[in-house]
């Protein structure tokens, strides 16, 4: 792809991560948005490294202040819980992306490991991100079990249903864009 190309797609994938902020249901805990859904679909299309140039472009609009994130934005917000989801975005986007460029055509099967592992890393990250601010900063008791039930069991099965979509969409989306 040009540069011209992979800049213009970066900028609409931004775009998206923050149209996915605001797309949320409202649980406890943890919203459940479609910003994990774009940041999979950017590595999946975009690249590694692409991929988390949008997603990083987001957090960084973020963190200056614009409020995208679903609960405002600026450099205060790092002390969040849920702020381990939003750096698990990028590492999502570029290990999604290392895993479907095995491959110049990947089949539906690695895009779909791409994304559970894309996934895997976001939750692992955002889960203890969230517990342990949650316990060291805000000296709250949430305890382990209330922890995953509300940052992982609740998102968890919306997440692989859209990751399942992201992966049939890259199947789809690839080669017209390469």
């Amino acid at each position: 792809m040009s540069n011209t190309k992979n800049l213009a797609l970066c900028g609409l994938f931004t775009a998206l991560m923050i149209a996915g902020a605001f797309l949320r249901i409202p649980v406890p805990l943890v919203p459940i948005t479609f910003q994990l859904f774009f940041a999979v679909l950017a590595g999946l299309l975009l690249g590694p490294w692409w991929g988390a140039a949008a997603v990083g472009a987001y957090v960084v609009l973020g963190l200056v202040g614009l409020p995208v994130f679903t609960s405002g934005g600026g450099l205060q917000y790092v002390l969040q819980p849920s702020f381990g989801y939003i750096v698990g975005f990028v590492l999502t986007a570029i290990v999604s992306g290392l895993i479907a460029g095995k491959e110049n055509k990947p089949r539906f099967l690695r895009l779909l490991a791409a994304v559970l592992a894309g996934l895997a890393v976001d939750y692992l990250i955002g889960t203890a991100y969230y517990f342990l601010i949650a316990e060291l900063y805000l000296h709250s008791d949430v305890g382990v079990w209330a922890t995953l039930v509300g940052c992982v069991f609740l998102p968890g099965s919306k997440d692989i249903l859209l990751g399942v979509l992201a992966a049939v969409i890259a199947a789809r989306v690839r080669p017209l864009i390469a």
